[in-house]
């Protein structure tokens, strides 16, 4: 039995939640599973599993090994399209992280359509709000909505992202419209974990206006924040690709649209430009393409 083969069944463990999850994936018996996991675990040297009947976590040991194993299994991916891309095609998996809105507005598309013409590729969206750990949860590509970027890592700008202000007619009907942009301290504002939670900023030719807000939301999802929006609950900031066609249908009403909110650039992020392999770079040439023909972005 390899140690590879044991570090992939040991990921399908713990991403899959339980050995029998693992085993319906792989479409092995539970046996041959529980047998990677205790070759595993002899290798390492201790127990990377707490397990009960009902649930399983993974040890302090088990954490280290599963941030070691999926860099082991994306090495060895890198090789597979090495190899691949020598015979004109590619293979191998990539880790992708991005933010919700991301997903649904060209991501998830993208991913679909470069996935039809390398059938051999397998691609894992980790779609989250936060700025994922790219080496300690094995990332291999992440694409970021921000101005500020942490320097350690490597970040290509593919374009920009706008956001405007929202409410639904129902929580205007009952509190009024705010006519500017000081207008919003009187308001219920829904504000974003990972941003100012106290200050909205918008700009109007050289004039900057700093709007202390509060408000009785606050979530770490952009899209709980979209919801609360068009349930009437208050007023946040929204990108506008994902509240444009509710604005159009008329479920949101765009506030103080002679003002604008700070644009954030769209970068993809990965780790090192050293351990980029053919699989990365035509991922990174196919979206970079995709999203500079699309005006909106840019």
């Amino acid at each position: 039995m390899d140690r590879l083969s044991a570090l992939k069944v040991f990921i399908i463990i713990v991403e899959q939640g339980s050995l029998s999850g693992a085993a319906k994936l792989l479409d092995i018996e539970k046996t041959k599973v529980s047998r990677y996991l205790s070759e595993l675990e002899r290798w390492v040297g201790t127990r990377l599993l707490h397990r009960t009947t009902r649930t399983q976590s993974l040890t302090e040991a088990g954490e280290k090994t599963l941030t070691h194993a999926y860099q082991i299994d994306s090495i060895a991916g890198d090789i597979n399209s090495i190899i691949d891309q020598k015979n004109n095609s590619l293979s191998g998996r990539l880790r992708i992280s991005c933010a919700y809105y991301m997903v649904n507005a060209f991501l998830l598309e993208a991913v679909n359509e470069f996935c039809a013409k390398w059938p051999e590729v397998k691609i894992e969206l980790i779609v989250t709000d936060r700025d994922t750990h790219l080496i300690e949860e094995g990332i291999d590509l992440a694409v970021r909505t921000s101005n500020h970027l942490d320097l350690n890592v490597v970040a290509k700008k593919i374009g920009m992202c706008r956001s405007v202000v929202v409410a639904s007619p129902q929580y205007l009907l009952a509190n009024g419209t705010p006519i500017a942009p000081q207008s919003l301290a009187e308001h219920n504002c829904l504000s974003f974990s990972y941003a100012d939670k106290h200050k909205w900023y918008f700009y109007r030719e050289d004039n900057v206006e700093t709007v202390p807000i509060s408000g009785q939301v606050t979530a770490n999802v952009s899209n709980i924040l979209l919801k609360a929006t068009l349930s009437g609950v208050g007023i946040s900031q929204q990108p506008l690709v994902s509240s444009l066609p509710l604005i159009k249908s008329g479920q949101l009403v765009q506030l103080l649209s002679d003002w604008e909110l700070k644009k954030n650039g769209i970068y993809l992020v990965y780790a090192s430009r050293k351990q980029m392999t053919p699989l990365h770079r035509s991922f990174i040439d196919f979206i970079t393409e995709k999203i500079s023909n699309d005006e909106f972005w840019n």
